[in-house]
């Protein structure tokens, strides 16, 4: 087990860079291909590899709205979450910046908007409404499956593949209507790249604010199970 500030903050930037490089990659560079299944599955496999890779170091979150569900949930510490945020935020700037420079070599050099985040003119025409609704309920279920795996009577060293399933059914599930955040960090970077409708604050709130709200009311029910008298009730705390 990995301990120390310094590696948490290193494993979440690493974490966030695969997550984004590999999943918005794929999106950019075959999501042609492969279709929101392929996509979704090249998000939800890359979140399972790197929670096994580097998730003991810092928990795992690879995600903003993780650290604030959990945090909620009175599983992490609020004084970390800043600079857990300033890692994924940069691994997610870094994995953007890679995709660029790869895919500005392709014949091409078609970047698909860098797989950015929308609603409405911007992305599958959905509107403000079904977006916010889309993000806060997607990613409410995929905080309540976070925090389950908290426990301590769920089954050890599962935590990770079901997380990876998780996000890979919430991805099929809101894929078509806003191309799936339930992460800001993911929406940011690639919105900035792509400039445009993306970042118009508007479209920038939805994916930052829309995430973290279902996040952090996930952390408030699930938070509810520190004072069960139940057993399983007991939780882990998640600490880097």
């Amino acid at each position: 087990m990995c301990s120390g500030g310094t590696k948490a903050l290193m494993a979440e930037f690493l974490g966030t860079l695969a997550l984004v490089l590999v999943g918005c990659g794929t999106a950019i560079m075959a999501g042609a291909d492969i279709g929101l299944l392929g996509v979704a599955l090249a998000f939800g496999l890359t979140v399972t590899f790197m929670a096994y890779a580097v998730g003991p170091c810092s928990g795992g979150h690879f995600n903003p709205a993780v650290s604030v569900g959990l945090a909620m949930a009175g599983k992490f510490s609020w004084g970390k979450v800043p600079m857990y945020w300033l890692a994924q935020l940069a691994g997610a700037f870094v994995a953007v910046l890679a995709i660029w420079l790869v895919q500005g070599g392709s014949p091409t050099g078609e970047m698909a908007n860098f797989a950015a985040n929308g609603f409405g003119d911007a992305f599958g025409g959905y509107s403000l409404l079904s977006a916010v609704i889309a993000e806060v309920v997607a990613t409410f279920f995929f905080l309540t499956v976070i925090i389950s795996t908290t426990k301590k009577d769920f089954p050890a060293g599962m935590g990770g593949l079901v997380v990876g399933l998780t996000l890979f059914v919430m991805i099929m599930f809101i894929g078509n209507v806003t191309n799936a955040s339930l992460n800001p960090a993911r929406s940011i970077m690639p919105a900035l790249f792509a400039g445009g409708k993306f970042v118009e604050p508007i479209q920038l709130a939805v994916f930052i604010l829309a995430p973290i709200a279902g996040a952090a009311l996930a952390g408030v029910l699930m938070g509810c199970c520190d004072s069960c008298d139940s057993g399983s009730c007991d939780v882990k705390t998640i600490e880097a």
